[in-house]
């Protein structure tokens, strides 16, 4: 049975009340929007409110039905708070990456969030390798893990090639944290769904070692 949990909607409500505002304050959305400068100068509330703002109505839409879509399978396996753990630490360790990278560019901005739903979506992966996706323009449906390693290895050519106005970086890390703390939260995995866990660990394989030789830039 599909459990969205009360948790997924509080999430979702904040995420709209924090995006709207943004959208009418433009001092609100300069003040909490993700900023390399800024958080290297001490603001690091940003790591989190950033993740709560839009840039517009279809930027939030997409991301939050994709939260809607994929937080039941987590919340049901894991309940409610290990739900709001993966969130949050996607969340942060997707704004890590993206401060990692662009640790030299006190410009660069961001905001949404993606890292974090990047995050529960794999989580979900994880705990439902099995599962299928149907995406509007194939028309036969794609197995979670196979989806999960596409969308990771889309993000480094992403991150490489500097395609579009994208966080590509935050979504990879979104990724790592969620994969990362399910496996924390649930070791049985690694002995009942082994297989898939190194095949989704291949790309954070591909980027560790395309940045160790300089080949990510």
């Amino acid at each position: 049975m599909y459990n969205l949990g009360l948790v997924t909607i509080v999430i979702i409500a904040a995420n709209v009340m924090m995006s709207f505002k943004g959208f009418s304050d433009r001092g609100f959305f300069e003040k909490y929007k993700f900023n390399v400068g800024s958080i290297k100068a001490g603001e690091q509330i940003r790591m989190l409110s950033s993740g709560f703002l839009h840039a517009d109505v279809t930027h939030l839409l997409f991301n939050m039905f994709t939260l809607y879509f994929f937080a039941g399978s987590v919340v049901s396996v894991l309940g409610s708070f290990k739900f709001i753990v993966i969130y949050f630490a996607s969340l942060i360790f997707g704004n890590l990456l993206s401060l990692y990278f662009h640790k030299d560019e006190p410009w660069y901005s961001a905001i949404g969030a993606s890292g974090a739903v990047t995050g529960i979506l794999y989580a979900a992966i994880l705990l439902q390798p099995d599962m299928s996706l149907y995406m509007f323009f194939i028309p036969i449906p794609i197995p979670g893990y196979v989806f999960g390693i596409g969308y990771l290895l889309y993000s480094i050519y992403g991150m490489k090639n500097k395609v579009g106005n994208i966080g590509h970086d935050a979504h990879f890390g979104g990724a790592i944290g969620g994969y990362v703390v399910t496996l924390i939260m649930m070791p049985s995995l690694f002995q009942t769904d082994l297989g898939y866990i190194a095949l989704l660990a291949i790309p954070i394989v591909i980027l560790f070692v395309l940045h160790k030789t300089g080949k990510l830039n």
